[in-house]
């Protein structure tokens, strides 16, 4: 059980944590011992992850950089295995299809975890998050009665479930449906709701506090954070080893207060998780089947810089 304390890509610059330094990190060489032989022997790890999550995950201001909590926290999780990040950009609906084919070793793009997911692979806990809605200041829109209004949202969130939910309760009470919008990025649902197009989106609790930030007086936090629930790595199901390794460098991460100082360079230490981190195994099924591991080695060779 874990228990919680409480965008456009330009402007990048003054994110909160892009002009500091992440914390260094040191190699544990008993947890690196835990890494299975086939990481291991290149050294580095394939990740996929959305790149217009801000503040968990997206491009500085070159366009090409991957930045992020997120990304310093991940990068720390791998250099206490002694292993290098090469971060792979996807879709956010593509990650998880692309970690079930051997695209992709591990997946870090602010993933929830639910029972859905968990059906189809492994999850490491490493953060907790709510939903939070926004819209323009002064806004009078209910999240709870949204029946009838325009709202955008990033495709395949959970946010984007619950938005469905929400219209089918409306209609389900005779009621308007919901507008739903649906975005790639959540950087263009952001936009949509900055230019008027949409009239409030609902994405998790820091990219929604980091979107009224940036955006200057532009948008509002609109209703209370709901639904709170742990973001998690995820990795194949025929990867336990490589999952146990994660959970036990994020564990040594936050004993040694280094996941700590990461949260507070972005502002985001309010979602840090207060007991060890867990993997969450599918439930109540047997692993299901998934790419060999000569697979998975095959497209290192073929995404190595």
């Amino acid at each position: 059980t874990l228990t919680a304390c409480g965008e456009k890509k330009d402007d990048t610059s003054a994110a909160p944590g892009a002009n500091s330094p992440a914390p260094s990190v040191a190699v544990d060489t008993a947890l690196a011992a835990k890494v299975p032989s086939a990481i291991k022997a290149d050294g580095k790890l394939l990740v996929g992850a959305d790149a217009t999550y801000a503040p968990s995950e997206f491009l500085d201001t070159d366009g090409k950089t991957i930045i992020g909590f997120d990304v310093d926290l991940f990068n720390a999780v791998a250099a206490k295995l002694g292993l290098k990040v090469d971060w792979q950009i996807s879709k956010f609906d593509d990650v998880i299809p692309g970690i079930m084919s051997g695209k992709y070793e591990v997946g870090v793009s602010s993933f929830t975890i639910n029972a859905d997911r968990e059906k189809q692979v492994q999850m490491v806990s490493y953060f907790n998050a709510g939903t939070q809605w926004v819209a323009k200041p002064g806004a009078t829109i209910d999240p709870e009665n949204a029946c009838g209004k325009k709202i955008a949202v990033q495709t395949g969130t959970v946010q984007d479930e619950d938005i469905t939910a929400k219209s089918k309760k409306c209609t389900d009470a005779g009621k308007p449906a919901i507008t739903i919008d649906h975005y790639q990025a959540q950087s263009d649902a952001t936009t949509a709701v900055v230019s008027g197009k949409d009239e409030a989106m609902l994405a998790d609790s820091p990219v929604s506090a980091y979107a009224v930030k940036k955006t200057a007086g532009q948008l509002a936090l609109l209703g209370s954070i709901y639904d709170s629930a742990p973001y998690g790595y995820v990795v194949s199901n025929d990867q336990k080893a490589l999952a146990e390794a994660l959970r036990d460098a994020t564990k040594a991460l936050i004993a040694d207060g280094s996941y700590k100082a990461i949260l507070d360079r972005w502002g985001v230490v309010g979602g840090a998780i207060t007991t060890e981190s867990t993997v969450a195994f599918p439930q109540g099924r047997k692993t299901r089947n998934t790419p060999s591991a000569a697979k998975r080695s095959q497209g290192r060779r073929s995404k190595s810089a």
